[in-house]
């Protein structure tokens, strides 16, 4: 058994009812700071209470179920009664039927596991609203759902300061800064990921909010090496999220941010003209910033400013503006 599993102990009835207040209490809030603020993709819950180590997200109406695995004294047959009955307690609390309840057995990342590994090719796939653009999702087939819920306010800083920018996306993923940009009105953009069906994915969230594609370059490749091979290119804003770790087949070397951070910055650095924004984000909590050998003329740690409020107390990841 994984030695990093959190303990679950057995679960007796009072518990679920413990679950189904916490539920009940937190939907309530954040149901209606949602509707005012226009929002219908927001985190629910974060495995609040120990016994029930379950992340829950709203997707406009459908609900995303992320089970970790922990250690508990359950045995198959109990575990599984303990599993079915926590979904229908989470179904009949949001007032969503069991299609609409998508739920994902989920481990911890060892260091050296892949970001976006597939479960299923069920392909269910559909569209949904943020910030007035149209985003798809798929709540089915892979661990994450293809729109990162937490960078919501980072998006809208982007296309904020986007008009008549160049704009470039590392580590893409399904596009969604890429998306914003050019609501934004940005110039160009380049968007790189190693992944044919994220850029693919990203291509169609393009497409479904019908802008031009003309102006927006898809670039498959491994950033670390496509980006010092990069000449006589330089761009307004850069976006740089990569995974904390990654071992791909495709890479020449694997990516452990905190070891390459410094060069991983400082390469986007050197293709950001001056006056330009470049945003740095991690998931990896115990990073730390090794501001002294950044090639920045400013840092800013804007973590806090770009926590949604669904996000709020819990520290997921890190995000810093740094100037040229």
């Amino acid at each position: 058994m994984n030695s990093h599993q959190d303990p679950v102990p057995d679960i007796p009835d009072q518990k679920f009812l413990m679950f189904r207040n916490r539920l009940e209490k937190v939907y309530r809030h954040r149901s209606r700071l949602a509707r005012r603020q226009g929002i219908g993709c927001y985190r629910l819950y974060d495995r609040d209470l120990p016994e029930f180590p379950l992340i829950i997200e709203i997707y406009d109406g459908h609900v995303h179920v992320a089970e970790y695995q922990a250690r508990h004294e359950l045995d198959e047959d109990d575990y599984e009664s303990w599993l079915d009955q926590s979904l229908a307690l989470i179904g009949e609390v949001l007032d969503a039927p069991p299609e609409r309840v998508y739920c994902k057995r989920r481990q911890r990342k060892t260091s050296r596991q892949g970001q976006y590994r597939k479960l299923a090719a069920l392909r269910e796939e559909f569209i949904v609203k943020e910030g007035g653009l149209q985003f798809i999702v798929n709540l089915s087939d892979y661990l994450d759902t293809g729109l990162f819920l937490d960078h919501r306010i980072t998006r809208d800083m982007v296309r904020k300061e986007a008009a008549g920018k160049a704009f470039l996306n590392l580590f893409c993923y399904t596009g969604s800064f890429t998306v914003y940009a050019a609501d934004g009105g940005a110039s160009h953009s380049v968007s790189v990921d190693l992944s044919n069906t994220y850029l693919d994915w990203a291509r169609r969230n393009l497409d479904v909010n019908g802008f031009d594609p003309t102006p927006h370059q898809f670039v498959r490749a491994d950033v670390l090496r496509w980006l010092p091979s990069l000449a006589n290119a330089s761009f307004d804003i850069i976006m740089l999220d990569p995974p904390s770790f990654s071992n791909s087949k495709a890479m020449k070397d694997h990516l452990d941010i905190q070891r390459d951070h410094v060069r991983l910055i400082n390469l986007c650095l050197e293709k950001l003209k001056p006056g330009g924004s470049l945003y740095f984000s991690t998931n990896l909590r115990t990073f730390r910033l090794e501001t002294d050998a950044l090639m920045a003329s400013s840092v800013r740690d804007i973590t806090k400013a770009t926590t949604p409020f669904d996000f709020e107390g819990k520290l997921l990841r890190w995000c810093y503006l740094m100037k040229k």
